[in-house]
């Protein structure tokens, strides 16, 4: 499915993105994890022929979403070839996110393509050695993420470089886009923080400090050669709205669409809107950092929960939503994290605890359909 002929219209239908996690097994140790990941597969993952029928229903959505593989470390699972020949075989776009160990070599990156990878999630979350090894629990990491990088520029492999924000590296945003610029990636999704997993020991920025790192992105999505997206930082949008840009925008202000591997989400796409996760034993949620659960595969069907699950369509309804958030002129380009909302909260219909903006200064902003 190219990216552009999904809409808004079809967030009550169709997910744009489904997360599979197909184990919790992982050598690294990273600070953040939401999975609290251990070295060995959980006992109730799902086996090879669940899997394989939860690929082939995904592929049943009216519109197949793009489907990442992911972990824990996906690499760890023996059988991960012949889970991503069956989604490849049921028309499936597949996206797999290796963990910076020993197992993510040249080989393998090419046996995933050759079984029908599309792109790859890396991760750095540092500018430096230091930084990105403490986070990631390893030392070799961050040099591992470098060889990774340059495996996939040799197999031609889009990469989205995933880097999550913390305290702890805040202030090397500038360094970390200037580290990227050479790397021949496609995109940088930057993550803002959820307290959960071992995330909820790391401390997050305030929210003054996300305008600071809205500011520097913004930025970087102008001048890099790469696009710049936000992960549980919605207001992102907002705040390139208020300066008239497009949140959308490649780096040369066009639209990205028409880039080999480039993948945008339309505006309006968040936590249950547009997103599906299921954990390794089958549990479905609305999103990896949102822990609501909503149903049990194979025992219910992950089409019918994402159309019909009372916590789906309330996160698909921003006007329902509490606090700041329900009454703001961006609730349905933005709407908040959910998940954050939900993690500081409780309640995953709170306010975004992580905005500085105070409602009733613009018109409503739409998405268009």
């Amino acid at each position: 499915m190219h990216p552009s002929l999904y809409s808004a219209s079809d967030f009550g239908h169709s997910p744009l993105m489904f997360y599979y996690e197909i184990t919790q097994a992982c050598d690294l140790v990273c600070l953040h994890c939401r999975a609290s990941a251990q070295k060995d597969p959980h006992h109730d993952q799902l086996s090879h022929e669940q899997s394989k029928a939860l690929i082939s229903q995904v592929a049943q959505f009216p519109k197949p979403p793009h489907l990442v593989l992911t972990g824990g470390d996906p690499l760890k699972r023996p059988d991960l070839f012949e889970l991503i020949r069956h989604a490849a075989s049921v028309g499936l776009q597949v996206a797999l996110t290796p963990s910076a160990t020993p197992l993510a070599t040249f080989e393998a990156f090419k046996a995933a393509k050759e079984a029908g990878v599309g792109g790859l999630g890396i991760s750095l979350d540092g500018a430096d050695a230091e930084t990105h090894d403490a986070f990631r629990g390893w030392t070799g990491s961050f040099e591992r993420t470098r060889e990774m990088l340059a495996n996939a520029r040799r197999l031609e492999l889009p990469v989205q470089v995933n880097t999550s924000i913390t305290r702890r590296n805040f202030h090397q945003i500038d360094a970390l886009a200037e580290l990227l610029s050479d790397q021949g990636i496609n995109m940088w999704s930057v993550f803002f923080l959820i307290p959960v997993g071992r995330g909820i020991e790391q401390e997050r920025i305030t929210a003054e400090e996300y305008e600071v790192a809205f500011e520097r992105l913004w930025n970087h999505a102008r001048t890099k050669p790469f696009s710049v997206k936000t992960t549980e930082a919605p207001h992102y949008r907002r705040f390139v709205l208020e300066r008239e840009g497009n949140p959308l925008a490649g780096p040369s202000g066009g639209t990205p669409h028409g880039r080999p591997g480039r993948s945008r989400a339309p505006l309006g796409i968040g936590d249950g809107k547009g997103i599906m996760f299921v954990s390794q034993n089958g549990e479905i949620f609305p999103a990896g950092f949102l822990p609501v659960k909503c149903g049990q595969f194979p025992e219910n069907s992950v089409v019918d929960v994402y159309q019909n699950s009372e916590v789906f369509k309330a996160l698909r309804d921003p006007d329902h939503f509490r606090g700041r958030c329900g009454i703001c002129e961006y609730r349905y380009v933005c709407g908040g994290s959910r998940s954050r909302a939900f993690a500081v909260t409780g309640d995953y219909l709170e306010t975004e605890p992580d905005c500085v903006y105070v409602p009733g200064q613009v018109p409503t902003i739409h998405v268009p359909s």
